[in-house]
């Protein structure tokens, strides 16, 4: 008898910290998240993680905007450090699907809630505005939201209609594999849609993943003679030393015809920060021909 109410009251240790989060309601304030997507677009809306996974390669690959100092790094965003993940006490975890695996362990430590800017035959720019709103709703920063929204069309108002008339050129959108692979960004990403609402062209037609990608070799980016190229930081290490040596690079169209554009990082599968980013650049580029 006296093991059988032992295994009960083990059991009720074990889903305790379950049954306190769930009476947890928003607004939600100690949020941590996997994604850097939905740090970016936290930031954007006035509210500071308590901590994102792999805060040091979130410098590397998505650079802006910069996360706080006194957010806490969870490790790899594939096996965040769940003892420090459960002295933080979050309120709120947030992940994406792609981490769904987690789910079972982070929900032992509070609530857990799955938001995706990519979904299966979507605007990217209409869900990273749904993603924003829905963050607002747990936060209670619906106003911040609605500036961000705002700010977003307004710039791309503006620069559409800096640019209408102008014949710019298809562009290219790449992050370097190697010196002879690119992932080549197509109609389904984020900067594709952007480029599409400014009422311009990706140059990539071949089709693209779940995620808006495809991967490419070098010598398939001359198929359009006419494109510009715009890659984005980081290289892989020696890329750029290999890539100046290379004469398969070299008579590339683009190369030859000084259409080629170096963006610093920008993360293409973030939200509506992302795209302002992005849109940013894109318009510094075209103004210092």
């Amino acid at each position: 008898m006296r093991r059988h109410w032992l295994r009960i009251f083990a059991g009720l240790l074990l889903w305790l910290p379950l049954t306190l989060h769930a009476a947890s309601e928003a607004p939600y304030s100690r949020i941590v998240t996997l994604d850097w997507g939905l740090a970016e677009t936290l930031i954007g809306i006035g509210v500071t993680p308590l901590a994102v996974a792999d805060l040091t390669n979130y410098r590397r690959w998505v650079g802006e905007p910069q996360m706080p100092p006194q957010v806490h790094n969870l490790g790899l965003r594939s096996e965040p450090n769940l003892e420090l993940l459960t002295q933080l006490k979050p309120d709120l975890i947030l992940i994406t699907p792609q981490f769904e695996a987690a789910r079972p362990l982070l929900e032992r430590i509070a609530p857990v809630k799955s938001l995706a800017i990519y979904r299966p035959d979507s605007d990217p720019l209409q869900t990273a505005e749904e993603i924003t709103r829905e963050l607002a709703e747990l936060t209670g920063h619906q106003p911040q939201a609605q500036q961000l929204v705002d700010d977003f069309e307004r710039q791309l108002a503006r620069l559409r209609g800096k640019l209408a008339g102008q014949s710019l050129p298809p562009f290219y959108l790449v992050s370097f594999i190697d010196e002879r692979h690119v992932r080549v960004y197509g109609e389904h990403n984020l900067f594709s849609a952007v480029l599409a609402r400014l009422g311009h062209e990706n140059a990539w037609q071949a089709g693209d993943n779940y995620w808006g990608y495809a991967q490419a070799g070098v010598e398939q980016l001359a198929d359009n003679p006419d494109a510009a190229l715009i890659y984005f930081a980081p290289l892989p290490l020696n890329t750029e030393q290999q890539l100046a040596g290379s004469k398969l690079w070299q008579q590339m169209p683009f190369v030859q015809q000084g259409r080629v554009y170096a963006f610093p990082p920008t993360w293409q599968l973030g939200g509506l920060l992302a795209a302002q980013r992005f849109m940013g650049l894109f318009e510094g580029a075209l103004s210092d021909e």
